[in-house]
Parts: C-alpha cells; structure tokens; sequence
C-alpha cells in the first residue's frame, strides 16, 4: 500500500488536481459566456429521449456545475477523499473509478428519468406530449414553462441537462469508506465526530429515500446511489482479481 501524504492543493496527486482545475476551467466558460450562450445546455446530459440529447455528454456533464456552490462542495469532497485513494490506488486506478462511478451514475440517473417520464406519459394525452417534445425546449430557452402543471412537470424532466461530477464524488466516498471505515470524520451539522463507515452508509440511505420520495427534483439523487453502486461493484471486481487490494 502506498504512502498516504498530506499536503497542500500544490502537492495534491495528479488526476484529482487536473480534475479540479478542469471543472474550476468549465465553470468560468459558463460565466464567460452565459449572456449568449449556455453552455450547460450543450455539454449537460440530457434525457435520451430529447432532441438535445447526445452520447459525449455522458461525459462532458461531470464536468459543468449550475454555480459555484455547486461546484465548490463537488470539488472540496473530490480533493478532500480523493487525493487520498489516488496516493492509495495510484492514479492510472483512481482515474478508471472516477469515470465508471460517473457513466455508472448518468446511467441509473437516466433508467430512473426515464421510468418517471414514462409514468408522467401514461396519464397524459398525445397531443400534450407532442406539444412538449416540439416546443417543450425552446420555452425553457426563453426562460418560460408551460402552465398546465402535467406538461410543465414532463418539460423540466425531459428538457433540463443534469450537470455535475456528483455522481463520481459519491463513488468517491464510498471508496473511502470502505478503505478507511473507522476514520473519524467530523460533520458540519451538528458538529459531531463520525466514523467513515456509518458517514457513508447514513448518506447512501437518505440519497436513496430521497430519490424514492422526490422523484423529478433538480437533484439527481439516484445519480449519488449510483455512483456508490458502480462504486461497490467495481471495488468488489477488482478485490476477485486481486484478494489483497483492500
């Protein structure tokens, strides 16, 4: 096992530390050019189902966050756990579970999106749903949505893109919980100090209440399970190769 070394942003590994710099990088573009361009709109993941939709955005999403709250809690915690398992993995490891937790993540993310689109179209009637598959996108563009509260619904989950590295980050956490479960952390709220293991069991949990109960939110919450799923299983595959890697 590799040494793990704490240090400053300037010593961190080198996958988490271009990682950041390219999502601190995606974000400025999207300021720079959001008076005339959105750029979340053509990098975001869309439904597969949109007209917007395109494969490299399976991709490119982990990239792009809505603000820099958003982006700053991706890449604290992606600094924070993640130079960790790279020192651990090395960086060629940790570079592969970062992308299949994150494609892992967009997939369940769109699975359960779709089911939820599909369910919403089954008590509608064709002509609604024609009318938000063709005019659905333009409207979000202009910043209006359609009153009838079923379309309005259907809109924003076909036609609003899922931007974020969150997924991966989940994946992330996990990873550390496995490595490093009776690591105390300490939390925010309520200040309290807690092992790594329950920190991350507890937080899969409420991700997968919440994405049960608050199914359309504008939090991907099935994206956060299942990164800590692909997360899980690619762990597991690599301990059967290999019964020493944990």
């Amino acid at each position: 096992m590799a040494q793990v070394r704490q240090s400053g942003f300037m010593g961190t590994p080198p996958v988490v530390k271009n990682l950041i710099i390219i999502n601190v990088l995606a974000l400025l573009g999207y300021y720079a050019f959001r008076g005339s361009f959105n750029l979340n709109w053509t990098l975001g993941l869309f439904y597969w189902g949109s007209g917007q939709f395109e494969p490299y955005q399976f991709v490119t999403h982990m990239f792009m966050h809505g603000g820099f709250a958003h982006l700053f809690f991706n890449m604290f915690a992606l600094w924070m756990f993640g130079r960790v398992l790279e020192q651990v993995w090395g960086s060629k490891r940790f570079f592969i579970y970062f992308f299949v937790t994150g494609l892992g993540a967009a997939f369940l993310h769109l699975l359960v999106n779709h089911i939820h689109i599909q369910t919403m179209m089954a008590q509608m009637d064709e002509e609604s749903i024609n009318i938000v598959i063709e005019r659905g996108f333009n409207a979000l563009k202009e910043g209006k949505n359609f009153t009838n509260p079923a379309m309005r619904d259907l809109n924003l989950s076909m036609n609003i893109p899922t931007v974020g590295a969150s997924g991966a980050v989940f994946g992330i956490l996990l990873a550390f919980g496995m490595l490093f479960p009776n690591t105390q952390l300490m939390l925010l709220f309520p200040p309290i100090p807690i092992k790594a293991k329950y920190f991350v069991f507890g937080y899969g949990a409420i991700e997968l209440f919440l994405g049960v109960t608050q199914a359309g939110s504008n939090v991907a919450h099935f994206a956060h399970v299942g990164g800590m799923i692909f997360g899980f299983i690619l762990i597991k595959y690599w301990n059967s190769r290999r019964k020493k890697f944990f």
